[in-house]
């Protein structure tokens, strides 16, 4: 449905999209424009970028769509996007962290970490803590973590071999970092407590878009294929309901350290609530990050 003029739902408030050039992102980046937020698209590619800002533009009403460009990937690049942001901005109120990808081959990231754990875990971890400054001023800050029923495949992490160095396997290693995400989101709120700033999980379904087109068209065929056996797959702006309730509702402002399906809390798997594994992780990821650059 076309929207000749923005509502004023979120009017005043400042969103950071992550992966907003397709998919949920994308989706999820034009409702909240529809109401009335300033959108900032955080995205890999400039020229995607662009045409993303001026379709969300015409799209929603609001000329308030702008973008970033960074790989999520890149710890410098994370660093530089922040400063940007802080330069424009100066605060946020919420943060969904949404980009990530499915890689069937072991990658290395320009810091040499595997691809997979580098961009699904490590962006969305920087990211926030790069801009927790911003979120407590927000009103009150709200971050949104895109994760998956996908972490249920993984047991626990393995901390042994994160980064899949003796064994790889695509779909191990992804369903690890949406477990990762979720032992995040919930480190996190706890750490938050009483702050004012929200932090929750979602899950959006199947969806038919790009995703795992990165390793292949046979991988995103697999996964169309998949989806629509099983009677899942979604269009994005159905799977961003569950996003965008999280970022905008009043009820959400409330609820913290929890996963979605939708719009509806949702027990996760038993691995996920392990809050030594949780502490764990946040060490690790403290050392492979670089937050000296900041």
């Amino acid at each position: 449905m076309f929207h000749s003029e923005p509502d004023s739902q979120l009017a005043g408030r400042i969103c950071l999209v992550t992966g907003a050039t397709s998919g949920v992102g994308r989706a999820t980046a034009l409702a909240l424009a529809r109401r009335g937020a300033t959108v900032v698209l955080a995205a890999r590619n400039p020229l995607k970028a662009r045409a993303t800002v001026a379709r969300l533009r015409r799209q929603s009403g609001n000329g308030c769509v702008e973008a970033l460009v960074a790989d999520l990937s890149v710890q410098q690049e994370i660093h530089r996007m922040v400063r940007e942001f802080r330069e424009r901005y100066g605060r946020l109120d919420v943060l969904v962290n949404n980009a990530g990808a499915r890689f069937l081959q072991r990658y290395l990231s320009a810091d040499g970490i595997e691809m997979t754990f580098a961009l699904n875990h490590l962006g969305y971890f920087i990211l926030t803590n790069l801009l927790l400054k911003e979120l407590l001023t927000g009103m009150p800050g709200r971050v949104v973590n895109v994760a998956s029923e996908a972490h249920r495949l993984c047991a626990g992490i393995d901390f042994e071999d994160l980064q899949g160095e003796m064994n790889y396997e695509g779909k191990a290693a992804y369903a690890q970092s949406k477990l990762a995400n979720l032992l995040f989101s919930y480190e996190l709120a706890r750490q938050l407590d009483g702050t004012g700033v929200v932090v929750n999980a979602v899950h959006p379904g199947n969806v038919m878009s790009g995703f795992s087109r990165n390793s292949g068209w046979l991988s995103w065929l697999c996964h169309v294929v998949g989806s629509l056996r099983a009677g899942e797959l979604r269009l994005p702006g159905q799977a961003a309901q569950g996003t965008v309730y999280l970022a905008g509702a009043p009820e959400a402002a409330r609820v913290s350290g929890k996963y979605f399906i939708d719009t509806v809390q949702h027990p996760s798997s038993e691995a996920s609530y392990d809050g030594v594994a949780a502490r764990r992780l946040w060490e690790v990821s403290l050392r492979l990050a670089r937050f000296a650059e900041g």
